[in-house]
């Protein structure tokens, strides 16, 4: 028997993340790490849940990787996204931003 919902994939055993495999609605009892923990919110396939609490200032890991640094504290299987995560790899939190700040960036060296 499996510690973790199968609707959650372990990516690397270093990963503090969970990565959703299939839609999980709001409510729904899931089992993270031999803990049934209820979803506050629905999150949609490929998102991140935490595999166990994150605080504050700590690198988030997906894939053995830091690809973030949490700005809050993050119960364990909660929603990890742009709410309470910060990229380590670009000033923003979102692509519409990025594509923003891009723009700009590119419209100030022409004349």
């Amino acid at each position: 028997m499996s510690l973790t919902d199968r609707r959650l994939l372990l990516l690397s055993p270093d990963d503090n993340v969970l990565v959703v495999r299939a839609p999980i609605g709001a409510g729904e009892p899931i089992l993270v790490e031999g803990l049934e923990l209820p979803l506050n919110n629905a999150v949609s396939m490929g998102h991140k849940l935490a595999r166990r609490a994150i605080r504050a200032g700590e690198p988030v890991v997906k894939y053995g990787a830091v690809i973030g640094t949490a700005t809050t504290d993050i119960p364990q299987g909660a929603h990890v996204h742009t709410h309470n995560v910060r990229s380590n790899y670009t000033a923003t939190h979102t692509l519409e931003e990025a594509r923003a700040a891009y723009e700009i960036a590119n419209e100030v060296g022409k004349t």
